[in-house]
């Protein structure tokens, strides 16, 4: 990974950033809660990039449609963030196959 990549890692955060604080706050709320459980369950490819965004996309959607965050997602946080992961390998899986393997 070059600066370069470095770089342009660093603009596309902070764009995607800046696309949260657009959303309603509530949605805001649930995107950090969503972010945080995301970073603690740790599912491997979420450095690829596109899991985030999507979601939110998928709250920018949900805003124009004039939709509330709880009708989009319900009421249960983790479970629509596992339902998100579910066929995701986390580090989890990583370290429990590792410790098979030995």
């Amino acid at each position: 990974m070059g600066i370069q990549d470095i770089i342009e890692g660093k603009k596309q955060w902070r764009a995607h950033v800046t696309r949260v604080k657009a959303l309603p706050p509530d949605y805001q709320i649930v995107y950090k809660e969503i972010q945080r459980y995301l970073f603690k369950v740790g599912p491997v490819d979420l450095a690829d990039g596109r899991l985030l965004p999507g979601i939110v996309d998928f709250f920018e959607e949900g805003v124009a449609a004039g939709k509330g965050v709880v009708e989009l997602i319900g009421t249960d946080v983790a479970a629509f963030s596992d339902d998100l992961v579910k066929d995701s390998r986390t580090y989890a899986d990583v370290y429990q196959q590792s410790m098979r393997d030995k």
